[in-house]
């Protein structure tokens, strides 16, 4: 999906969205603007606040409006539509890759994913939007497994605070999924509720 420049769409948003805006250079730049006062903006409408929210989750996971609006969809259906979005956005297998550190970013992950490079019970997968369930596990095709791709994934694995959910085997660079993906409001960049907010207007 081609999102456009990343560093100025993380600043309008107030958060760090994107892999590249996670770094010190970005902590620098918007401490740069605050202090010269081209970083303030005008208060948002309660419609602004709630599109915000939105733009945040959409861009954090590298979806286009209309796979966020099935997910969106298919949670409210449920009794906890908040939790269930965020397990669904989670477990996508795209995110487990990065989650546990076999990708170093959500795109790298895609691409592993449709280039066939990933099993799931060890059956080769093309698709980075497969949700997963407790008891998967992922590892690296055989034929794939020297590629520079996961040249860094062993140390990357190893120091990376991945979910409790996740069971990580640096070594082997593979991951299992050994539970459900909890929603929890002040560990992520996005506020959920608000976004079912967004779509029930």
């Amino acid at each position: 999906m081609r999102i456009g420049p990343k560093y100025k769409i993380a600043r309008r948003l107030g958060a760090p969205v994107f892999e590249k805006t996670q770094t010190p250079k970005y902590v620098l730049s918007l401490a740069r603007k605050e202090k010269s006062g081209t970083g303030r903006s005008k208060p948002k409408s309660e419609f602004g606040r709630e599109l915000t929210e939105k733009q945040k989750a959409k861009f954090t996971y590298g979806l286009n409006e209309r796979q966020f609006r099935v997910y969106v969809d298919k949670a409210a259906r449920t009794k906890d539509p908040v939790q269930k979005l965020f397990a669904i956005l989670e477990s996508r297998l795209d995110n487990i890759l990065f989650r546990s550190g076999l990708a170093k970013t959500r795109s790298a992950a895609r691409q592993m994913a449709s280039h066939g490079h990933i099993l799931i019970n060890n059956k080769r997968v093309t698709i980075p939007s497969i949700i997963l369930r407790e008891g998967n596990v992922v590892s690296i095709r055989a034929s794939s497994a020297s590629s520079n791709l996961f040249s860094e994934a062993e140390e990357r694995m190893k120091t990376l605070a991945a979910p409790a959910w996740l069971k990580i085997e640096p070594k082997e660079k593979t991951v299992a999924v050994t539970g459900m993906p909890v929603y929890n409001s002040t560990e992520n960049l996005f506020d959920l509720g608000i976004v079912i907010e967004f779509y029930n207007r």
